[in-house]
């Protein structure tokens, strides 16, 4: 199928395609007589793997990785297994910031919520910041 229909059905752009086969994560198409790219129904696979790879929070070189280790015929679960089990440790520690970021903003909120705005001191320009 030609770039545009590929790109309709997989929800992505005709750029997206182009860049992901100049990284290496779609393989080049084929092309038709007058050049077109010419995608195999299979690629629509890879781009649903792309996807969900993205929807984890893997990055496109994690992703191709994880390609290249399939397209030499080797199961990627363990390197995935890895991988996850980093986002897993990154994502604890995001939400442990912003738990404690939740927690300072909302006592600055308080405080500012009850602020007599005349007793504000220029210099500072504001002090619940």
């Amino acid at each position: 199928m030609r770039i545009g229909e590929m790109a309709a059905i997989a929800g992505v752009t005709t750029k997206t395609l182009r860049f992901y086969e100049e990284r290496g994560l779609l393989p080049a198409p084929t092309r038709t007589p007058s050049g077109y790219r010419d995608y195999p129904p299979e690629a629509l696979n890879r781009l649903d793997f792309i996807r969900r790879g993205r929807n984890a929070g893997l990055t496109l070189a994690q992703i191709s990785e994880i390609l290249d280790l399939r397209d030499a015929g080797q199961a990627p679960c363990h390197h995935v297994e890895d991988l996850l089990g980093h986002r897993l440790v990154h994502l604890d520690r995001q939400i442990a910031d912003l738990q404690e970021l939740r927690t300072t903003v909302a006592a600055l909120h308080e405080a500012a919520a009850v602020a007599d705005p005349h007793a504000c001191d220029a210099a500072k320009i504001c002090r619940y910041l």
